[in-house]
């Protein structure tokens, strides 16, 4: 038999087991990581799941009954790994840890659930796309209209939207498909929809059903979601979401400071459809970033430029003041080439401070991560000082946001050390000079090497043995140790501490003392290090809001500096918006196939539309004979021109375009009893009533 959950309800179990079967019941649908010495251990049902997921031996533990509980277990050390494959297959993980010093412990050793991390909460740097935002999405649904948030918790990025539009569900699928989340939370009307429904099971999302009330905004305990009576329905998102977040971090990470409403009228219309077809970020056939309009575009030499300039891809803008304000930051990068070609060797050398900002909100950054925020901050003043040389509106603003830090920079390169380990609690962090008691410690503890040396000599001399070791370990301390056949010339001052196989190890009074010291002063000095470190975490946390703004102006400069480089080796020209819908393009080019054409050149082709008598077009010929290709080519030249990159044209004027809708090629759907013909119909019937004037089909 083994034993499960549902088995040893009422039973009396051992005091430990009581304390997992207590965590455990706060969190039934987690995986619960129990930490137990130098391992995490899990049992019963979630022992069963982690073994057969994780490949772990399964074995049994006694727990106060007569059957043994069933029990797998990760060291401490690798347990962000586990975690991490855990969760990457939809489960949500509980960690249970210490905290108390065991050693300290009165009885039963106190824990706690520290943090819970899902699919759309993971912060492991190790388990995320450094090129892609993770987000985790809430959705609000009253009626046939939505609220709807999302927040990527490694950025404290967070935007919300209302829909409230005839096709409200079929905005909020497209606004999905934008977004990608991870992880969904919604409330129980939206769990009814059998439309939404359908897109769960498509894209297998794992998604937490609340009651309504959870979403309500009163009541909840922070000053970011600021909204007024006039704003329906994301505020509720926005709450549902923020609790939720909350509750998986055990309190709100401080990196989240900020919420963005936004109006899907406000951008282009992209949907499910179009972004497949056009293929912007993956390629429809093998779903591989190479092909993608984003593997063309993508010049930016950091990762969280690369993260906006995705999000910049896939949500082109509707306003031609920030169009144009776009095109000059690239026009003025393509302009100064030394100023640009500087900027962005700076910029490749960068680490990614958005996220490293979400760590330090967080709470989970360390000491090399700190070392790592010195580098950005060492290369500030640099960056600001090619950029004065530019003078278009965005990049002024965005200089204006590069924050030196400069009495920040003056402390982390006072007092962490330049190569710190990975662990905060095994000292080493801090530098010579910055602590006068670290100092002192550190110089008795090396004065304490000096003399185990000394000793040692002086005990092989007054003994005459002369192989005599005196060594440490985490367990036994300090020893002396004799080899078995010098036995009969040890001293009857010396201690028997430990027999081994070919050698016995010894203690004596004059050593002891020196081991109390010697490691007291060890432990004080770890000790009073990690203070010191918690008290510099402390003064960068407080600096977090310049900090990530100075981040999302590093991401945007890096941006524009990637499309200007973009437009001189490709030959890209500035388009020009126009108010009416007319659409002209002289010898346009398709921004992939003419990067990917080595051997051959591409034959570029004009387009012109306009409201009077071209307002569309009948293109015929034969298979393999470019008609997808054309079409494709002006919906991306237009997308990119829209999103402020510069285009591949010999010239094009565009009137803006509010939704772009394509149907290029169709299958039948025999799962839903469609034939192909069927399915072509539909998505043009789909199509057809949704278009409007300025659209681009």
């Amino acid at each position: 038999m083994t034993l499960t959950l549902k088995d040893i309800e009422g039973e009396k179990l051992s005091p430990m087991m009581e304390q997992y079967v207590a965590e455990k019941k706060k969190r039934p649908d987690c995986i619960l990581f129990y930490r137990l010495g130098d391992f995490f251990e899990l049992f019963f049902d979630d022992a069963l799941v982690a073994a057969k997921e994780l490949e772990l031996t399964l074995t049994k533990r006694d727990c106060g009954l007569p059957e043994r509980a069933p029990m797998c277990g990760v060291p401490h050390h690798a347990a962000d790994h586990y975690i991490n494959r855990l969760v990457s297959r939809g489960y949500k993980v509980a960690i249970c840890d210490q905290v108390e010093d065991a050693s300290q412990a009165k009885g039963l050793v106190k824990r706690e659930v520290v943090r819970i991390v899902t699919p759309g909460t993971i912060t492991d740097p190790t388990a995320l796309d450094e090129k892609k935002y993770s987000y985790i999405a809430s959705i609000y649904q009253v009626g046939q209209v939505f609220g709807l948030a999302a927040c990527d918790v490694t950025s404290g990025h967070f935007e919300t939207t209302a829909l409230l539009t005839a096709a409200a569900t079929r905005r909020l699928l497209d606004e999905l498909a934008r977004l990608r989340p991870q992880e969904l939370l919604i409330n129980e009307n939206c769990s009814e929809n059998k439309t939404f429904l359908q897109w769960l099971k498509d894209n297998e999302t794992l998604v937490t059903i609340r009651p309504d009330s959870y979403f309500n905004p009163e009541g909840l305990d922070t000053e970011i979601l600021e909204y007024s009576a006039a704003d329906h329905l994301w505020p509720y998102a926005s709450a549902g979401l923020l609790r939720y977040i909350a509750e998986n971090q055990l309190q709100l990470p401080q990196n989240i400071r900020k919420i963005y409403p936004y109006k899907q009228q406000d951008y282009m219309l992209l949907d499910q459809s179009a972004r497949k077809n056009l293929e912007l970020t993956e390629t429809i056939r093998d779903r591989t970033h190479k092909g993608s309009l984003l593997w063309v575009m993508d010049q930016t030499k950091t990762s969280m430029g690369s993260r906006l300039l995705r999000s910049w891809l896939e949500q082109p803008l509707l306003s031609r003041t920030e169009i144009e304000a776009r095109y000059d930051s690239v026009e003025d990068f393509h302009n100064n080439f030394i100023v640009r070609e500087n900027c962005r060797e700076i910029l490749s050398g960068l680490y990614d401070l958005e996220r490293l900002s979400g760590r330090i909100g967080l709470g989970t950054i360390n000491a090399r991560d700190l070392i790592a925020l010195k580098y950005v901050l060492e290369k500030i003043p640099q960056l600001r000082e090619e950029l004065s040389a530019l003078t278009a509106d965005n990049l002024v603003n965005l200089m204006a946001n590069l924050d030196p830090h400069d009495d920040l920079l003056d402390l982390l390169s006072r007092s962490i050390v330049e190569e710190p380990p990975i662990s905060l609690k095994e000292g080493d962090l801090i530098k010579e000079g910055y602590n006068s008691e670290v100092d002192n410690l550190r110089e008795l503890s090396e004065r304490g090497q000096d003399w185990l040396l000394e000793y040692e000599q002086r005990e092989r001399e007054s003994t005459g043995i002369k192989n005599l070791r005196v060594r440490y370990n985490r367990v036994f301390g300090y020893f002396i140790e004799i080899t078995k056949s010098n036995l009969s010339l040890v001293p009857e001052h010396y201690t028997r501490k430990q027999t081994l196989t070919n050698v016995e190890r010894f203690i004596s009074a004059e050593l002891k003392e020196r081991e109390d010291k010697l490691l007291g002063a060890k432990q004080k000095l770890i000790e009073i290090e990690y203070e010191l470190f918690c008290e510099i975490r402390d003064i960068v946390k407080s600096n977090l809001a310049s900090l990530q703004e100075t981040a999302r102006a590093l991401a945007a400069l890096d941006v524009y500096s990637g499309l200007a480089d973009l437009a001189e080796r490709e030959n890209y020209v500035r388009p020009e918006i126009r108010e009416d819908d007319c659409l002209l393009i002289s010898q346009g080019r398709h921004p992939v196939i003419a990067k990917i054409l080595t051997q051959t050149s591409f034959v570029p082709n004009d387009l012109n539309l306009n409201t009077g008598d071209r307002r569309c077009m009948i293109l015929t010929g034969p298979n393999m004979s470019g008609k997808s290709t054309y079409m494709r080519q002006n919906a991306l030249i237009v997308l990119m021109a829209q999103m402020g990159s510069f285009v591949p044209a010999q010239s094009a004027s565009i009137g803006l375009v509010d939704r772009i809708f394509t149907r290029v090629g169709a299958s039948d759907d025999i799962g839903g009893g469609q034939s192909t013909f069927m399915v072509e119909m539909t998505e043009v019937a789909n199509i057809m009533s949704q278009a409007t004037p300025s659209s681009l089909l």
